[in-house]
């Protein structure tokens, strides 16, 4: 079989898919519109396959001659290139059209990280109990084809689903998962989308094979409540404000935090059950509402409810977000990358009983900056990076005479200004609300240089 991997990436998909195609005996070529030095990592690991490659450029008549293509999530369906193609797969396709195990579905704008994560980790320390093996894989940067060939039937897999992913898979019929759990909705890819609709209708794939043998986890808001309209799964919700007679989800089984500072319960089948610890070890209200999610479906897997409690308290986060990485002169860093879009960056500067520093800003998404710009207020002080987006967001900060300094140009400049505002007892927070393009090649990349600049300008 003639195979192309269009996009190679640095984020495991497109290599990933390249050697489990060439192991199974494949002809592969990868192309990519990126040169071989910004490559490097990934090719590197495919140095002992015959894999061809055609960088710099894509060439229709690979695609022409192909007989599958995989695509990148990140490459438009539309291109005009996988318009030549005969076949189209992803690395999430080809993955679950030959797996094994059952599927624990996330998706969402902004936890899902988070929350995929909290699965992984109760799961994976309850796993001599359920003798079974857990992985974890998909948008987290880990391709799952990376590990299939280790699962069995019975094994357990948490799957982070980005919208792309979700849409890729539109009419293969290939994700039930035996649990869906949808994050918080807000504004983002509109750039790509253009409307809400038509990046919440990708979303929406999560759940559309469900059955009543699966469950469905959504927020208690209006797109939670859209969701649990279509789904075949049985519904359960979680919500800053407890289950009760008094509203109209009564009946309806979840999850509730009791107070901002109190633990989180579940309600199963009448059964009510602390699920989350007052004081989990990750900051920040909207993570333990996080955890709270991945507790609903821990529990609907028939995981004991104290052994959940306990466990997603010990729970340590994951990188890039909200994530502790060092302390210089009595100040503590965190490293927020990870929060592009503005809600994620305003949830940042109130996960902290004490007002932190926060660098923010970068390259727009055609997003809305007015609830960054109202949570700014509540910032000790604020550093801009330079960006389309910290342009939109000046305006609003100037209307609303909230002091900032930047938009600086470099990561170091802005390290040094914080740095010059800091003092004992102060939380610095790299929350950029923005996307990463133009000063990083992505996220992570801007979080591991945020983490090695910090580093070098403090010792």
């Amino acid at each position: 079989m003639k195979v192309l991997v269009m996009g190679l990436g640095l984020h495991g998909g497109g290599m990933e898919s390249a050697r489990y195609l060439a192991r199974g005996g494949a002809d592969v070529t990868v192309t990519d519109l990126r040169d071989e030095k910004t490559l490097a990592p990934s090719i590197e690991k495919l140095n002992a396959y015959p894999v061809r490659y055609v960088l710099g450029r894509h060439e229709t008549e690979d695609f022409k001659k192909a007989d599958l293509v995989i695509k990148n999530p990140g490459v438009r369906p539309d291109s005009p290139f996988l318009k030549a193609a005969n076949r189209i797969e992803t690395d999430i396709s080809l993955f679950l059209a030959a797996c094994p195990a059952e599927i624990l579905a996330v998706t969402g704008t902004k936890g899902k990280s988070s929350v995929s994560s909290a699965l992984f980790w109760t799961l994976n320390e309850y796993r001599e109990s359920m003798r079974c093996k857990v992985r974890l894989g998909g948008n987290i940067t880990v391709s799952p084809l990376s590990f299939l060939d280790e699962l069995e039937e019975g094994d357990l897999v948490v799957l982070e689903l980005s919208s792309w992913q979700l849409g890729d898979l539109r009419g293969k019929g290939l994700l039930k998962p035996r649990a869906a759990l949808i994050t918080p909705i807000m504004r983002d890819h509109l750039d790509w989308y253009g409307t809400m609709e038509a990046y919440v209708d990708d979303k929406r794939l999560i759940y559309q094979h469900q059955d009543s043998n699966d469950v469905t986890i959504v927020e208690n808001d209006d797109w939670g409540r859209s969701f649990l309209s279509e789904t075949k799964g049985r519904p359960l919700v979680y919500s800053e404000k407890p289950l009760s007679a008094s509203n109209k989800d009564d009946g309806i089984s979840g999850g509730w935090i009791e107070a901002p500072d109190g633990p989180g319960f579940a309600r199963l089948d009448g059964q009510v059950v602390e699920a989350v610890p007052s004081k989990p070890l990750v900051q920040g209200s909207h993570q333990k509402k996080n955890l709270l999610a991945a507790a609903l479906a821990l529990l609907d897997l028939g995981l004991p409810s104290e052994f959940v409690r306990e466990s997603l308290g010990r729970f340590p986060g994951i990188e890039h977000r909200l994530e502790f990485f060092h302390e210089s002169n009595g100040v503590k860093f965190y490293n927020d990358s990870a929060a592009t879009v503005p809600e994620a960056a305003a949830a940042a500067i109130r996960a902290f009983e004490k007002p932190p520093l926060l660098v923010t800003g970068g390259t727009d998404k055609n997003l809305d900056f007015t609830p960054l710009a109202k949570a700014a207020s509540e910032a000790a002080y604020l550093v801009l990076l330079a960006g389309t987006g910290s342009e939109k967001l000046k305006n609003l900060l100037d209307a609303q005479k909230i002091k900032y300094q930047g938009p600086f140009d470099s990561l170091d400049k802005a390290i040094n200004a914080v740095l010059e505002r800091s003092v004992p007892g102060d939380n610095v927070v790299l929350s950029p609300g923005c996307t990463s393009f133009g000063m990083f090649l992505n996220e992570f990349d801007r979080g591991r240089k945020w983490k090695e600049g910090v580093r070098r300008l403090t010792t």
